[in-house]
């Protein structure tokens, strides 16, 4: 836990505040967008008097858990600015999150940028919908859930825990996930819109899997070019559904993808079954999770850098095995 405010803090600024805008990371994943629509749903069927708008950039094949809004410079003036899933400003999705009266995080991932007014920050939290809902069940009912709210947080766990796979997933998990169910949503068809992919990103699986480069003490790597993503048909936005699927292999302890930006550079996927990553990561213009991180590679060297950096991972963790 890495906080420098408490749940009643944060509860009593949402109360007092008429205007709020709610932020998530570039880039989002269902817990920003589940962390973010939550909340926003939320507050709003608890203080219908407020104004309440969430930002960001494009959701790609999200649409399902919500959409930003568009949002005017303007009202940002005296608004309590609220900034969910994102540990640090640089990935914060529309600069703008700083031009509010009051700036507050509310984080699962390592707190190395300890911005906003009020921080709060629990790594221990399978995820920040997770955390959500912890904030919501502390407010004494003042926030009060509703079923769309259940079903996008129910989203975001799902999304960040592998639907419960990863070691993340605890048993306090489980127990919110329940609360979150009975809300009656339909959570089956929750699962399948995370389980589901187009054609094109099975194609994308498919050479991922023919095409993985595996580089010892478990380590393994993927480059995908952006003449790959034109020769399939598929998105930017649409990467992320190919980055766990080394994890399905046997022989795979650890791994890496390097996806190419349009300016030539390296947005780079880190992933792992046990040895610690997130220092690599972090070493390499990025951070997170133990187990899953995400940085930045200017060229190859760097890439062929990392892979090193990787595979000296996967040695060091089966040496203490």
């Amino acid at each position: 836990m890495d906080t420098n405010t408490t749940f009643s803090e944060i509860i009593a600024k949402i109360a007092a505040s008429d205007k709020i805008v709610i932020h998530r990371h570039v880039n989002p994943d269902p817990d920003a967008l589940g962390s973010q629509a939550g909340l926003a749903e939320t507050i709003k069927n608890s203080f219908p008097a407020k104004d309440v708008r969430i930002v960001g950039s494009s959701v790609g094949d999200l649409t399902w858990i919500n959409q930003p809004e568009e949002v005017p410079d303007s009202f940002y003036e005296g608004a309590l600015v609220i900034v969910t899933d994102t540990a640090d400003t640089p990935r914060v999705s529309d600069p703008r999150f700083n031009q509010g009266s009051y700036l507050i995080k509310i984080d699962h991932h390592p707190n190395d940028d300890a911005y906003g007014d009020l921080y709060y920050v629990n790594t221990d939290a399978s995820s920040c919908s997770e955390i959500i809902v912890d904030l919501i069940n502390a407010s004494e009912g003042q926030l009060k859930l509703t079923t769309e709210a259940a079903r996008v947080l129910y989203a975001g766990i799902i999304g960040d825990t592998g639907r419960f796979l990863y070691n993340a997933t605890t048993e306090h998990t489980f127990n919110v996930a329940a609360q979150l169910v009975s809300f009656g949503f339909d959570h089956s068809q929750v699962s399948q819109n995370l389980n589901e992919v187009t054609l094109n990103q099975a194609k994308l699986q498919s050479v991922v899997y023919d095409q993985l480069q595996f580089d010892g003490n478990g380590a393994a790597h993927m480059v995908i070019t952006r003449a790959l993503l034109a020769k399939l048909g598929v998105a930017d936005d649409q990467v992320n559904s190919v980055v766990s699927t080394p994890g399905h292999l046997r022989e795979v302890l650890l791994w890496s993808m390097y996806v190419e930006k349009e300016d030539g550079t390296y947005r780079v996927h880190f992933r792992s079954k046990g040895p610690i990553i997130n220092g690599i990561a972090k070493a390499h213009h990025g951070g997170g999770h133990p187990l899953a991180s995400g940085g930045n590679a200017v060229d190859v060297e760097e890439i062929n850098q990392i892979v090193s950096e990787m595979k000296a991972a996967g040695a060091a963790y089966q040496i203490g095995q």
